[in-house]
């Protein structure tokens, strides 16, 4: 009986140890920028990727029309944000090529690469029209430098849902590479999450920078939508990835519900991982018949928890995500950004949310 209960204690003492040592994340701060603000002549908003690299800030701008990226300061000082400058516009418009012209540059992405010197991005493109989703880079005066070639999975428009496409990006940690998020399941893996538990897989597809090419890919299960809409809409995908350390993964997952003004949006912030399990699903066409281990996910953040603590208690559309410098108590900021889509569905923010990563 004795052995026994000392057994159980250790075993007490050991998942408790695990526990701790998972992975937390804490609100800091949250700064809006005014919807009216113009730079160079060019209104701030559609804020769709961020990326932080020597010091400043890379958002990619979510408009068609004039594709473009910002390079921006943001000061952070006692764990708030003091101030945001947006430094510099620069358009895709390089006149070489005719890749941006016969390509949908609908940007949803944006990655600074400091080895190459060159500026990442991805592109819904537009299904609807039969343009393809693209990765491409771009080096420091707008030349373009490479097209990736995407893997056989991601290559059949006829299976990808319009603006469901490539949403999220993240630089690899281990600088050989890359990684690039669907927002929503190909019609050949599964369906969009509804109000039943069911399977909703996206791939999350990693490239390697002296190859060109994809070399793995795994599946990421959305959660099913929880609370239904008032209106037309209802869906939840993945809207941003960051890898922050090798294998592991902070995921936004963001719902809509049309019918609730600002306030349908519910945004969680999940941790994925990859071990000796997890199938590497590159060559498979379908994930619907196959059969396959996906990423493993905890809820790491749920914003409706802090909403009392943001501007008239919304979370918006937030679509980047990215580590940011290290704050005055050693610990890892964490920094995201919404797309307010230029106020065409109505009343949304500019909004940056500043967190933490605690070491404990």
């Amino acid at each position: 009986m004795k052995n026994n209960f000392y057994f159980l204690l250790i075993i007490s003492v050991l998942l408790s140890c695990k526990k701790n040592h998972q992975i937390e994340l804490q609100f800091l701060d949250e700064y809006i920028v005014k919807d009216s603000l113009v730079i160079n002549n060019t209104l701030i908003g559609g804020l769709s990727g961020l990326d932080y690299a020597e010091g400043y800030y890379y958002c990619v701008v979510d408009d068609q029309k004039k594709p473009r990226f910002l390079k921006v300061k943001i000061d952070i000082n006692h764990n708030e944000v003091t101030s945001i400058n947006f430094e510099s516009v620069s358009f895709l418009k390089d006149t070489t090529t005719s890749f941006f012209t016969e390509n949908a540059m609908d940007l949803e992405a944006i990655f600074f690469d400091e080895a190459t010197r060159e500026i990442n991005f991805v592109s819904e493109g537009s299904i609807n029209s039969n343009k393809s989703p693209s990765v491409f880079s771009i080096d420091e005066n707008g030349k373009l430098v490479h097209v990736y070639e995407l893997p056989k999975s991601l290559k059949n428009n006829s299976s990808m849902k319009h603006n469901g496409v490539f949403e999220g990006a993240s630089k690899s940690v281990n600088q050989k590479g890359f990684w690039v998020s669907l927002e929503a399941p190909l019609n050949v893996d599964g369906e969009a999450p509804t109000f039943e538990k069911a399977s909703s897989p996206i791939r999350i597809t990693y490239f390697d920078k002296n190859s060109k090419k994809a070399t793995k890919q795994f599946a990421y299960h959305l959660e099913h939508i929880e609370k239904p809409s008032k209106g037309s809409i209802n869906l939840n995908g993945v809207t941003a990835i960051l890898e922050y350390k090798e294998g592991h993964f902070f995921v936004i997952e963001r719902a809509y519900k049309s019918g609730y003004g600002p306030f349908g949006n519910t945004v969680r912030i999940f941790e994925a991982s990859i071990d000796h399990k997890t199938t590497n699903v590159l060559a498979i066409d379908s994930l619907r018949v196959s059969e396959y281990v996906p990423l493993k996910k905890r809820l790491v953040f749920d914003f409706n928890d802090i909403k009392h603590q943001l501007t008239q208690g919304i979370i918006d559309n937030i679509e980047g995500i990215t580590l940011g410098p290290k704050l005055a108590s050693g610990n890892q900021s964490l920094l995201l950004v919404s797309d307010n889509n230029f106020q065409a569905f109505g009343e949304q923010l500019n909004q940056f949310i500043l967190m933490e990563i605690p070491t404990k």
